[in-house]
């Protein structure tokens, strides 16, 4: 243990896997303060009773963590400062392309750079003027808020950050291209509120697998042009079951609680499985 603040932060689409279990585990090994966060920013998707679960399954592991647990969907006017914040630099825009005009465009120009999201947005609605955009408004068109890379990155200046796997990492959120930062109905992305959150819950180590180490350079970009905190980070290997895939909330007989109704114990899973 170090003397760290480390969190876990679940989105409750689902019950927790054995994925997930070797994650919270390895946060509140990592750290001296363990903090929960629920990641519940996905109206469609997210359930009261798999917070419920949430909470079961991790004291079922034997975790405890600090109160009061940071619900982002209480949180959305905190987000909405940070776009507004955003919007003042001038680093948004509206872009008003559904995904099919996205692909049409792609297509149009014969292809378009892929990054770790897959093809990068070209970049149509950047273009707008300000009549245009307030026009598009106006009319009720649904919008995203992306952030103008190319401003960004020259407003921020090189940056770096520290992984505990691979050591100092220079910030390159260039690969994502201009990122969706919040939409007409929601404040907020994960990009935006994972690490505003972090910044406000004074976690001072981000653990977390592998498959997000690419979104750190889109963090890190974000901690600068707010003005936040930049902690370190440890991103750790991921389970993966005998078919090499790595474990997801589809497979139900993984879950956890599904393990524990079968009759295992915490300390037989962990022996077993972690």
């Amino acid at each position: 243990m170090t003397d760290h603040i480390t969190r876990f932060a679940p989105s409750p689409t689902g019950y927790l896997h054995l994925g997930h279990a070797y994650s919270a585990l390895f946060a509140a090994e990592h750290g001296r303060r363990f903090l929960l966060r629920i990641e519940d920013i996905d109206q469609g998707r997210c359930r009261p009773e798999y917070i419920d679960a949430i909470y079961e399954d991790l004291s079922w592991l034997g975790l405890s963590w600090e109160m009061p647990v940071r619900i982002q969907s209480q949180h959305l006017d905190e987000y909405q400062q940070a776009v507004d914040a955003l919007q003042d630099q001038g680093l948004l825009y509206p872009c008003f392309c559904t995904r099919k005009d996205i692909q049409n465009e792609i297509e149009r120009a014969g292809g378009a750079p892929h990054g770790p999201d897959g093809q990068l947005y070209p970049g149509t609605c950047r273009h707008l003027s300000v009549t245009e955009r307030a026009d598009k408004i106006a009319s009720g068109i649904p919008y995203a808020l992306r952030l103008d890379m190319t401003k960004a990155l020259a407003q921020a200046g090189p940056l770096y950050w520290q992984d505990a796997e691979k050591g100092k990492q220079q910030a390159t959120p260039e690969i994502f291209g201009d990122v969706v930062l919040a939409r007409k109905d929601t404040p907020t992305s994960y990009h935006l509120s994972v690490t505003l959150d972090d910044h406000l819950q004074g976690v001072t180590l981000v653990t977390r697998g592998e498959d997000l180490f690419q979104a750190s350079h889109v963090h890190r970009l974000l901690q600068a042009l707010l003005n936040l905190d930049a902690p370190a980070y440890h991103h750790h290997g991921l389970l993966v079951g005998k078919d090499g895939k790595r474990y997801a909330k589809r497979d139900k007989s993984l879950t956890l609680r599904s393990l524990r109704e079968q009759g295992l114990s915490a300390d037989e899973l962990i022996k077993t499985y972690l």
